[in-house]
């Protein structure tokens, strides 16, 4: 089964329990019936310019994609984009070395803005 190649069945049960003992499956399901059932760029939220430093991690498994060209028309300094060579919707649990790296070498560079 190709979900075991990449985590243990303990690994596995130890993430669906912790959405099941802190009750937090439906909320974590939500965001997906309100913002997939629309067209995201007629969200009111997809006017908005975000100017605050931003990184994006583009994990090639991930479950949706935004190309750096879409991000820039709303994330106006965007210090970090990475094409990921591995990984997807759960890279913190799939690839946790290199979402570390990802998020250092964004820090860094935050670092030396000021």
């Amino acid at each position: 089964m190709p979900l075991f190649r990449k985590y243990s069945l303990d690994e596995l049960l130890t993430n669906i329990m912790i959405y099941w003992v802190t009750s937090s499956i439906v909320p974590s399901m939500r965001f997906y019936k309100e913002n997939l059932s629309q067209d995201p760029s007629t969200a009111p939220d997809a006017k908005v310019d975000i100017s605050v430093p931003t990184g994006i991690a583009a994990f090639p498994n991930e479950l949706l994609h935004c190309p750096r060209s879409w991000a820039k028309k709303q994330f106006k300094n965007i210090v970090t984009y990475t094409y990921m060579p591995r990984g997807g919707h759960f890279a913190a649990f799939e690839e946790p070395d290199l979402l570390a790296q990802d998020i250092r070498q964004f820090v860094k560079k935050v670092e030396h803005l000021n």
